[in-house]
């Protein structure tokens, strides 16, 4: 299938989302899909027979402070079927940063959900386990935001023993 071919099948199955110009996306075929409809979106672009984008390869966020809808969260789709990657974009204002988790679609969601929340301070509704990954859990704020002081210090933290006292909370595998 070609680029012209997904664009044009795109437009048929998901009419409400928006298919910026290509010049803006340096060539990539991109979509921009409303919040309320992204799972809906993201089923149809896994499940369709023409699409098939069984692969999800990243989730994240990018920060433009100042703007109205200050958060894009992105998701990076991969067809193996077709050899065709689509990039997902919803636009999240700063007041409800708030986006349905794809966990339950595909499993590499999960961490790049919370990676996206660790940085971004994104929440993913209805995540399985949406704790942060990368920091500690007494870490303040959320880096990957343009407003994050760089000069801000942290909370010391008193050492623990990770056998003893984890992070996370301890699962039935680790008791035996």
């Amino acid at each position: 299938m070609t680029r012209e071919a997904l664009v044009e099948r795109l437009s048929a199955l998901l009419p409400d989302a928006a298919l910026p110009s290509s010049d803006a996306s340096r060539g990539e075929t991109v979509i921009v899909v409303e919040r309320e409809r992204l799972l809906a979106s993201l089923q149809t672009l896994r499940d369709h027979p023409d699409l098939r984008f069984e692969m999800l390869t990243d989730v994240t966020a990018v920060d433009y402070l100042g703007r109205e809808t200050r958060f894009e969260v992105i998701y990076q789709l991969y067809s193996i079927s077709n050899n065709q990657r689509l990039r997902v974009k919803v636009l999240v204002p700063e007041g409800d940063p708030s986006v349905a988790s794809a966990a339950g679609l595909w499993k590499s969601a999960n961490w790049a959900e919370r990676d996206t929340y660790d940085m971004f301070g994104t929440p993913f509704t209805g995540h399985p386990d949406l704790r942060r990954i990368l920091m500690y859990p007494e870490f303040q704020g959320h880096p990957l935001r343009k407003d994050y002081p760089l000069n801000q210090r942290q909370p010391l933290v008193p050492e623990r023993d990770p056998l003893t006292n984890p992070w996370y909370p301890r699962s039935r595998a680790h008791e035996s």
